[in-house]
């Protein structure tokens, strides 16, 4: 049973609006250190956000695997194109619903079998490439104490926790003692043989994995639904797996962010072909209230990364010892939480 909520919702309010104004105005002066670096900075080439992710194969192989889908939340097909990325790759917003995608996009079941690989996570040409999954761990474990700590200010730990797209298991790792019962699920049979060493029980692949009659408390996917092919079927599988009165939060890339809005379509979080939907606040509550959530709210969500990633991703290096280092980055995620009836 979820821990009775130990202050008014008066008072949560008060420290959403307090997160929420200090979150601005870190990102009002991040956007500008950010034009100020990009005034300074000599490339030698253009920034490319991703490089080929899919570097070892040809332009003909490639091409058998894309699809041309309509807008993945709402089914329409009408859409224009904010954002040309690089190869056959653009931004696609229905015209519809306002929710932005990737179009064409890799074929799903090879976009699994990428996920599957062991390199995925430790630098492969696909995932985390500029900086392993394990070189991120600090800045990693940092952000998802944070997150914790803001769930339990909600009174949303406490029993059950399900993570889908754990990763490592640092996030079931720092949630040792908010919850009785730690599952996850993830697609590397390598990275759920890791995550394992938490002591919580890990199931490779996804939320299929999970039996539908397990029921969880509190249901979590960070940085994961950017991912998925079908979002809409993704919400209410998640809340298949839920009690009642029990709660999903998801966390993902925030395509309405200051930091997006500074770096147009070089904004790192375009990352070709993995990310195949991208939210605003506006379009991820809808997408809950759609799969049948009540009461969703905004979740605030400071990530922090090693300074040498945010480096990478402007194609400069800098010495191991600074690269390190974690810094806190506002107006990079959107996050929300929403009740199951």
């Amino acid at each position: 049973m979820l821990q009775s909520n130990p202050a008014s919702e008066s008072e949560f309010a008060m420290i959403a609006a307090r997160e929420n104004e200090a979150n601005l105005r870190n990102g009002q002066r991040l956007r500008r250190r950010i034009v100020e670096f990009g005034r300074s900075a000599t490339l030698q080439r253009e920034f490319n956000p991703q490089g080929e992710m899919i570097s070892q194969e040809s332009t003909a192989d490639v091409s058998a695997k894309l699809e041309y889908p309509a807008c993945p939340a709402c089914g329409s097909d009408q859409r224009h194109f904010p954002f040309r990325l690089h190869g056959p790759y653009c931004v696609a917003c229905c015209e519809s619903c306002r929710l932005h995608y990737l179009y064409p996009r890799l074929m799903e079941a090879a976009m699994q079998e990428v996920y599957r690989q062991s390199s995925y996570y430790e630098g492969g040409a696909c995932g985390y490439a500029d900086t392993s999954y394990t070189g991120q761990e600090a800045a990693l474990r940092a952000t998802f104490k944070r997150l914790l700590r803001n769930l339990a200010k909600r009174g949303l730990t406490g029993s059950d926790l399900l993570e889908v797209g754990c990763g490592y298991g640092y996030l079931l790792d720092e949630a040792r003692s908010l919850f009785s019962r730690r599952v996850g699920t993830e697609f590397s049979a390598q990275g759920a043989e890791i995550a394992r060493a938490t002591g919580a029980e890990v199931l490779v692949g996804g939320i299929e994995q999970v039996s539908p009659d397990r029921k969880f408390d509190c249901i979590v996917a960070i940085q994961v639904i950017e991912h998925v092919y079908q979002p809409l079927s993704f919400v209410k599988q998640l809340a298949s797996h839920a009690k009642a009165g029990g709660y999903i939060v998801v966390a993902t890339p925030d395509i309405g962010a200051a930091l997006r809005r500074t770096m147009g379509r070089r904004w790192p979080s375009f990352k070709v072909p993995e990310h195949v939907v991208y939210f605003d606040f506006q379009s991820l509550t809808a997408l809950m209230y759609q799969g049948g959530l009540t009461d969703v709210h905004r979740l605030p969500y400071l990530h922090a990364f090693p300074l040498g990633l945010i480096a990478a991703k402007f194609r400069l290096s800098m010495p191991p010892v600074l690269a390190r280092v974690k810094m806190w980055v506002p107006a990079t995620t959107v996050a929300a939480y929403g009740r199951v009836p």
